[in-house]
């Protein structure tokens, strides 16, 4: 079938339920910590999260949508806005659950940490914490603002970009020959709805391409 989401929205028959979300996957989570100015933590997973540079180290994410004077903005959009920075945590299987309780409207001035049972550890360069658990946390700060097209009901979206300006590694999942150990990080991925898939280490494989030799090692550690 084919349809314009303009015309008919995302939920055309047969489907009952949006169904963009479903079609762009896996995603990797953006499990996001941002301080707003007065120094209130704030802990969120979102959906629309990626890699979008390696030089300069560059991620994205999308707070969710909402109506101007009658939803307040995500905080981890707000806080950036005034402080201009914030981290990235991998999400892996073990921590699934904790992620998902992060995903509920927590008061401003609830620790989400301590709520959810997770220990915040301090960054290099930017004020917000990192979630101690993950295997990989990425400080970063404030590169642009994208505010989006606004859908008819009103809403507004804004995509959020940001330089990696310090990495955190756990030297439990660096292989010997120097590459990170993708078998043992088991990260989660977002499908549609409430599905979700993790990397397992028998679902690794490697391709090379013709004539890149950069990460030789890899099938050898793999």
């Amino acid at each position: 079938m084919y349809f314009d989401p303009s015309e008919v929205g995302m939920a055309p028959a047969p489907f009952k339920h949006t169904v963009f979300n479903a079609l762009v996957v896996p995603r990797p989570i953006g499990w996001i910590t941002t301080m707003s100015a007065d120094g209130v933590v704030n802990l969120a997973p979102f959906s629309f999260f990626n890699a979008i540079s390696a030089a300069p180290p560059c991620v994205i994410y999308c707070p969710s949508y909402f109506k101007p004077g009658v939803d307040a903005p995500e905080p981890s959009l707000v806080n950036v806005e005034a402080t201009g920075e914030f981290v990235y945590n991998m999400c892996t299987h073990d921590l699934r659950e904790k992620m998902v309780l992060t995903t509920r409207q927590s008061p401003r001035s609830a620790d989400e940490f301590a709520d959810v049972g997770l220990e915040a550890a301090p960054c290099e360069q930017v004020k917000p914490p990192r979630v101690k658990e993950s295997p990989i946390a990425l400080e970063c700060r404030h590169v642009q603002f994208v505010p989006l097209p606004a859908p008819e009901d009103g809403a507004a979206a804004t995509a959020v970009i940001g330089q990696v300006v310090g990495i955190h590694i756990a030297d439990d999942v660096i292989t010997e020959d120097g590459l990170v150990d993708m078998k043992k990080l088991r990260p989660l991925a977002r499908l549609g709805y409430y599905d979700f898939a993790v990397i397992e280490a028998e679902q690794i494989f490697s391709m090379q391409a013709p004539g890149d030799d950069r990460f030789a090692t890899e099938n050898k550690s793999s």
